[in-house]
């Protein structure tokens, strides 16, 4: 009670702070961009600020006006160039550091925009250390240029430069620690403009994009495999989708609204599944008698959705995840002065109705597709059947002997929870560990938070998956458990964390039972992989500390750099294991400061070809491969002070 009257006396009007724009975005950028980053990840904050200056050159082109558009990027500049209209000269510095003021609040001025909530370009100038614009409308142009989000200069003079914007902006280095933009991230970024843009042409640092054939080319050009079929390409007014068939796992969809990459899926990505096997169910039980599962139809699907709606609702201001219902929502005045809200059809509907028109009569008009398309089907259905019998008979021998609960560590709060809006960050905070043995899954147990941190301990080497079938591996007890405890039997929304993060040992075995969980999601749950859920868990090699300060190293760089800055008789530890590090310690690993490597996959990668060199036949390259990254216990050790 003494304490709560202390902070209660310190708790007065004083405490009380109103914030603008500026401040608030400096202050809390992860509400607005996600994570910071240093630019080795596509959803790092600098690429979302790239995109943001972008989405609006995107917007004018969507509206009609300016077939290029041109962007510079250093390792560390971006400059963007288009040719639209040009913000009005009179309202340059509101637009780029006002909160909430824009010109896509009116759907008049753009219908079918990205951006609509007035902050984009706000975002990009508060998170920058400089920050220029300029405007070109009709032999006019208007600058401003800001510093850190605070305007130090603007005016206007006369110019020769066709109409639009010029956008150039430095990420600030202080938010964004030693960030880099990586050109082969932005150039998949291009790519994806392209695809989704016909006749627009992009040109990245010399570079052009232009896609004359859309979503079919984005396909096409990222297939990694060769598809049972040619891929079905249907066009609507606001709609298109791809689809095709392969022999690998999972579902591999990308979803766009407006021209934004929605790589969280959303409302849409949901309608296009349901429609396509809606339709393919219906369509068989006409033509063949068939009564096919959702689930048989939709595995192995490769494909593409991108649909245009009016104001686009976004979980969020990175935009990853659309959340609208309807295609367009309207508030109309009446002339007696009363509002009615008008609403379009749904997201579901609209996407539905158009597979069950469209994806129908293409397949009577292609009737060669209807038996490849059977027998893929076919096949999914009676391995899905082997496989559910086997998951059948160890759920019930998991329940005889209790197995699960001793193998799971849970967490109070999961993934796919129906949780308030007041509680949902918290879903995006869920973590699964995957660990080796009972000592390091013990230490982790300590340290977890159990509100948000599971964790899950694996007896010895799991088998390696690559080439076994998949019967025998769903006979295997071991990832058995491990994916009931995902919650991805049936489903990858029932997925249970947001995070699968496998923590091993940095030693040979700790290395080898990595690669073969990873070989395990990649082969049979790739799903898991391109959607960004996978992670690896670093955690340091070394323990420096002297008499007044300890750090922690996780390269043998750091270590050197560390030994400088610190004083003469240091102690130096080298962990070998993570049950090595006592769970006192472990709290900071896994904490707010937690180091994790998410483990990518791009559109053009194999992951059939990735398994074959890491995990197939030991051959000629991948024994090369070792010769050249292999770093022995020696060079790490090195405790010569």
């Amino acid at each position: 009670m003494a304490t709560e009257n202390i902070n209660n006396a310190n708790y007065g009007d004083e405490n009380i702070r109103t914030l603008d724009g500026v401040e608030h975005i400096r202050l809390r950028p992860g509400m607005y961009i996600g994570t910071l980053g240093k630019g080795d990840d596509p959803a790092d904050g600098i690429y979302v600020l790239l995109k943001e200056v972008v989405d609006n050159s995107i917007d004018e082109f969507s509206a009609g006006f300016g077939k290029q558009i041109q962007i510079g990027v250093t390792e560390k500049e971006v400059t963007v160039r288009d040719f639209g209209r040009g913000i009005p000269l009179g309202s340059v510095v509101r637009a780029v550091s006002v909160l909430n003021t824009g010109g896509k609040y009116d759907t008049k001025g753009y219908k079918k925009s990205v951006g609509l909530n007035g902050v984009g370009l706000k975002a990009v100038n508060a998170l920058s250390a400089h920050f220029y614009v300029e405007a070109y409308r009709d032999g006019m142009c208007a600058y401003a240029e800001f510093t850190e989000g605070k305007l130090i200069n603007e005016g206007q003079k006369e110019t020769k430069e066709k109409n639009g914007t010029m956008v150039r902006f430095i990420p600030d280095e202080h938010l964004f620690v030693d960030y880099t933009f990586h050109m082969d991230i932005i150039e998949a970024m291009m790519k994806n403009y392209s695809y989704l843009k016909k006749g627009l042409t992009l040109n990245f640092n010399g570079t052009p994009y232009k896609s004359e054939n859309g979503l079919l080319d984005l396909i096409k050009d990222n297939m990694s495999e060769t598809p049972l079929y040619e891929p079905i390409h249907l066009i609507g007014e606001d709609i298109e989708i791809v689809m095709t068939h392969g022999n690998s796992y999972g579902e591999n969809i990308a979803s766009f609204v407006n021209g934004q990459n929605t790589r969280d899926g959303g409302t849409h990505l949901a309608a296009m599944r349901e429609g396509i096997a809606k339709t393919l169910k219906e369509f068989y039980k006409t033509f063949a008698k068939k009564d096919f599962d959702p689930q048989d139809i939709r595995q192995g699907i490769i494909g593409a959705i991108s649909i245009q709606i009016q104001e686009p609702n976004f979980e969020g201001q990175t935009k990853t995840k659309l959340g609208s219902t309807y295609m367009w929502e309207t508030d109309v005045q009446n002339e007696d002065g009363t509002h009615t809200y008008e609403q379009g059809p749904t997201i579901r509907s609209a996407v539905n109705e158009f597979l069950k028109t469209n994806l129908d009569n293409y397949l009577h008009m292609h009737k060669e597709i209807i038996p490849v398309l059977q027998q893929k089907i076919t096949e999914s259905e009676q391995e899905r059947k082997e496989i559910s019998t086997i998951q059948k008979k160890t759920k019930e021998r998991n329940k005889r002997t209790n197995i699960y609960n001793r193998k799971l560590r849970d967490c109070e709060i999961h993934y796919n929870d129906k949780l308030p809006a007041a509680k949902k960050e918290f879903a995006e905070y869920t973590s699964i560990f995957i660990t080796e043995g009972d000592s390091a899954s013990g230490t982790i147990t300590k340290a977890r938070n159990a509100k948000t941190q599971a964790v899950f301990s694996l007896r010895g080497k799991p088998i390696n998956c690559y080439k076994e079938s998949r019967k025998k591996v769903a006979e295997n007890e071991e990832l058995a458990l491990l994916i009931n405890a995902l919650g991805v039997e049936d489903d990858m929304e029932n997925l249970r964390y947001n995070k699968i993060i496998i923590a091993t040992d940095a030693d040979d075995d700790g290395m080898h039972i990595r690669m073969l969980v990873l070989t395990f999601f990649m082969k049979y749950y790739p799903d898991l992989v391109r959607r960004g859920h996978v992670h690896i868990l670093e955690t340091p090699l070394f323990r420096i500390k002297d008499k007044k300060d300890v750090r922690y190293c996780y390269t043998r760089e750091e270590k050197e750099s560390t030994l400088k800055k610190m004083k003469s008789g240091v102690e130096i530890t080298r962990f070998k294991g993570l049950g090595e590090i006592s769970a006192n310690e472990f709290v900071e690993f896994i904490g707010e400061n937690m180091r994790l490597n998410r483990v990518k996959l791009s559109d053009e990668e194999s992951i059939a070809e990735i398994m074959e060199f890491y995990m197939g036949d030991n051959t000629i390259e991948r024994q090369n491969f070792i010769r050249t990254n292999l770093r022995s216990e020696a060079e790490l050790e090195d405790v010569n002070i």
